[in-house]
């Protein structure tokens, strides 16, 4: 079968196109024949070393497809049936092992791209908007890269649960994508908690959602409104330096926090139900899923250069 490898960390060079042996599943595991892969900055975090992974390894932590095989000791999974996982790693080939426990039944009415395409961001932005800062109708919050494939689910994701989105972008074209998913303004980067205290009548949003990281968090910390949350869920522009706590006091009692899906589905009970609630939107269309790019499984040294390069908007997705 065709894989992307990974055996030294490095730039978009280091993924490597090769061929593997077609893996057996374990005891608890499935064989799944990958329809389509996410690309995420997460994959991109592995991929320079940021995360920790043992090399050599086959990168992807998000796909959806059929199975294939079942492993001994399965009993919710059967040859044929449509699922997904996130958070495992394998997804950049043309059939991936998983464990059962991580994998989710994909439902009628969604597609296996859309299924690939809005898993991993779909339940990050679940867990953001209704666990790590639960969003009351009439709130206003702040979205960064609100048109890439993260910041348009949470826009979607923020505006179902009755909130005024204020979106940030970096061109004039990702704004109109962040304003068709629903944001109620949006703006460029510069001077942007300025533009946010005059929007708000000088109080402030209730939350920041922020995948940005260092360009962003002193701005994000001054749009707050008194114990008001920033929620700094990745870190696409650079790592946040240390700082002083005592900044979060200044600022009015505000909470900052680092949260990560891992932490959010680590029941399965609490897995399902996310992934339950995002495909639930996805199929009413309460939801919808952009893909910005299809890249064959070969071409993604170009998916990952695109992603970092902010030349994307919506979701990539690997076509093995």
């Amino acid at each position: 079968m065709r894989a992307i490898v990974i055996t030294e960390t490095g730039g978009p060079e280091v993924l490597e196109p090769a061929d593997r042996p077609v893996p057996a599943p374990g005891p608890g595991e499935l064989l799944i024949g990958v329809a389509a892969a996410g690309v995420n900055f997460i994959d991109v975090y592995y991929r320079t070393g940021a995360y920790a992974q043992e090399l050599p390894y086959t990168p992807g932590v998000e796909a959806a497809g059929t199975v294939e095989a079942v492993g001994d000791g399965v009993r919710d999974f059967a040859v044929g049936d449509r699922v997904a996982w996130a958070n495992v790693q394998g997804a950049y080939a043309e059939k991936a092992v998983v464990p059962a426990g991580r994998a989710v039944p994909v439902p009628d009415g969604v597609g296996l791209e859309d299924a690939a395409a809005s898993l991993l961001q779909g339940m990050t932005a679940h867990y953001l908007t209704r666990s790590t800062y639960p969003i009351e109708a009439g709130d206003t919050v702040l979205v960064h890269a609100a048109a890439g494939g993260m910041g348009l689910l949470l826009t979607q994701a923020a505006k179902a649960l009755g909130a005024r989105v204020i979106g940030t972008a970096s061109t004039p074209d990702k704004e109109r994508l962040a304003k068709e998913a629903g944001a109620d303004v949006t703006m460029g980067y510069d001077g942007f908690a300025d533009r946010v205290r005059e929007l708000t009548g000088g109080e402030g949003v209730a939350a920041v959602y922020d995948g940005v990281g260092a360009p962003t968090f002193d701005g994000s910390l001054a749009s707050l409104r008194r114990r008001g949350t920033l929620a700094l869920y990745g870190a696409a522009g650079g790592a946040v330096p240390p700082f002083d706590p005592q900044r979060l006091n200044r600022a009015g009692s505000v909470y900052l926090t680092r949260p990560t899906l891992t932490h959010y589905v680590e029941r399965r009970e609490e897995l399902l139900e996310r992934a339950a609630d995002v495909y639930g939107w996805v199929a009413s269309g309460a939801v919808k899923v952009h893909v910005g790019r299809r890249h064959d499984l070969a071409d993604a040294r170009s998916a990952h250069a695109d992603l970092e390069a902010r030349r994307s908007t919506g979701k990539l997705l690997l076509i093995p």
